[in-house]
C-alpha cells in the first residue's frame, strides 16, 4: 500500500511538472498549442456571466441587510410615535392599527425578498464554481494532449525502426488516450457553456420581475399606511384647534407610568369615570357639603359613589360607600384639576382621588 501511494504521488508530481514545462514552452512559442476559437468565445461569455452574477449577488445581499436595518429602524420609530400619542387623543386606536400594519408589511417584504429573490439568485450563482472546475479540468487535459502530441512527434522524428517500434506504439496509444479524454470534456463544454449563458435571460426576467413586483406592492401599501397616518394627525390638529380635545389632567407620576396599552385597573377606573353622573366644579366645589363640626384641617366630607383603585402610590383607593375627609394639599401648587386630597375615615390612608367618584355629604 505504501509503494502504491508513493507511486501515485510520484506520477502526480511528474504530471504537474510536465504540464508546467509544456505551458512554459507554449508561452515562449517553442511549441504550438491546440486552438479552439469557438470554445474561447464560450469561455469569455462564461467569465463575464459569472462576474456579473457575483456582483448582483453581492449587491443584493447588501440590499437585504439594509432592508432589515430599515425594518428595525421603522419599528423603533413607530413605537416611539405610538408611545407619545396619548390614549385620549382622537385616532388613537386607528394609529395602533396602522402601526401594526406597517410592522407586518415590513416583515412580509423582507421575507419575500429573501425567499423569492435571494434564494433563486444563490441557486443561479451556485452553478458557476462547478462549471469553472470543469473548464479548468478541460484545460489541464488539453495541455496533457498537447504534451503527448509533441512527445510523439519527437519520437517519430528520432525513430529507429529496429529499436523504437515499441516506444512508437506506446506513444501512439498515450496520445490517443489523451486526445479522447480532452475531446470528451471539450465536447461537453461546447454544449454546456452556451446553454448556461443563454439561461441568464430567463433567470433575470423571472428574478427581476419578482423583485420589482415585490417592491411595488410594498411601496404601494406603505403609501396607503402613511396616508392614513397623515389623516389621523390632520384630524387631531383640527379637533385641537376647535378646542374639542379637552383631557382630564393626571398627576406627573401617572403620566410617567402611562403606556399605549391600558392596564385592567385603568380600564376599570375609566369605565367608572365615564359612567359617573356626579360631577363637581374643577376647584372641588363644596356645594351641599356640611362644613361645621369637622375635625381640624378637614374642609368637608364626601361619600364614594363609585369604587376607585389607585394607580400610583400617592393616590387613594376606596369602595362604594366609603367616607373620605377632604383636606388641603400639602403644597397648593400640586393641586390637579378634578382631583382632591383626602383621608379615608377609619384608616390612616391618605392620598389623591378623583372628585367625580364621590359626592359631598
Amino acid at each position: 500500500m505504501a509503494e502504491s501511494k508513493g507511486s501515485m504521488l510520484a506520477k502526480s508530481v511528474q504530471k504537474h511538472a510536465g504540464r508546467a514545462k509544456e505551458k512554459i514552452l507554449q508561452n515562449l512559442g517553442k511549441v504550438d498549442r491546440t486552438a479552439d476559437e469557438i470554445f474561447d468565445d464560450h469561455l469569455n461569455n462564461f467569465n463575464r456571466q459569472q462576474q456579473n452574477a457575483n456582483r448582483l449577488q453581492k449587491e443584493f445581499n447588501n440590499y437585504i441587510r439594509c432592508i432589515r436595518a430599515a425594518q428595525i429602524a421603522s419599528k423603533s420609530l413607530m413605537d416611539a410615535i405610538f408611545e407619545i400619542y396619548e390614549p385620549q387623543w382622537s385616532g388613537y386606536d386607528a394609529l395602533s392599527a396602522q402601526v401594526q400594519s406597517a410592522e407586518s408589511l415590513w416583515q412580509d417584504f423582507s421575507h419575500k425578498l429573501a425567499d423569492q429573490v435571494l434564494i433563486p439568485l444563490n441557486t443561479y450563482t451556485g452553478q458557476f464554481p462547478e462549471m469553472k472546475k470543469k473548464v479548468e479540468k478541460r484545460n489541464r487535459k488539453l495541455i496533457d494532449y498537447d504534451s503527448q502530441r509533441h512527445s510523439f512527434q519527437s519520437l517519430q522524428a528520432n525513430a529507429n525502426k529496429r529499436k523504437d517500434d515499441v516506444k512508437l506504439t506506446k506513444g501512439r496509444e498515450q496520445l490517443e488516450e489523451a486526445r479522447r479524454t480532452y475531446e470528451l470534456l471539450n465536447t461537453e463544454l461546447h454544449d454546456e457553456l452556451p446553454a448556461l449563458y443563454e439561461s441568464r435571460i430567463l433567470f433575470l426576467v423571472t428574478n427581476l420581475q419578482t423583485l420589482f413586483a415585490t417592491e411595488q406592492v410594498f411601496h404601494n401599501e406603505t403609501a396607503k399606511i402613511y396616508s392614513e397616518l397623515e389623516a389621523i394627525v390632520d384630524k387631531l390638529a383640527t379637533e385641537s384647534q376647535r378646542g374639542s380635545n379637552t383631557l382630564r389632567k393626571v398627576t406627573s407620576n401617572a403620566i410617567k407610568a402611562s403606556s399605549p396599552v391600558q392596564s385592567p385597573v385603568k380600564q376599570m377606573n375609566d369605565a367608572n369615570l365615564s359612567n359617573s353622573i356626579q360631577y363637581q366644579n374643577t376647584n372641588g366645589s363644596t356645594n351641599h357639603a356640611t362644613t361645621t363640626d369637622l375635625p381640624p384641617g378637614v374642609l368637608y366630607r364626601v361619600k364614594a359613589t363609585y369604587g376607585y383603585v389607585k394607580e400610583d402610590v400617592d393616590e387613594l383607593s376606596f369602595e362604594v360607600g366609603d367616607i373620605i375627609r377632604v383636606i388641603e394639599y400639602d403644597d397648593p401648587e400640586d393641586q390637579e384639576e378634578g382631583w382632591l386630597m383626602g383621608e379615608k375615615e377609619g384608616t390612616n390612608e391618605k392620598g389623591l382621588f378623583p372628585a367625580n367618584f364621590t359626592r359631598p355629604i
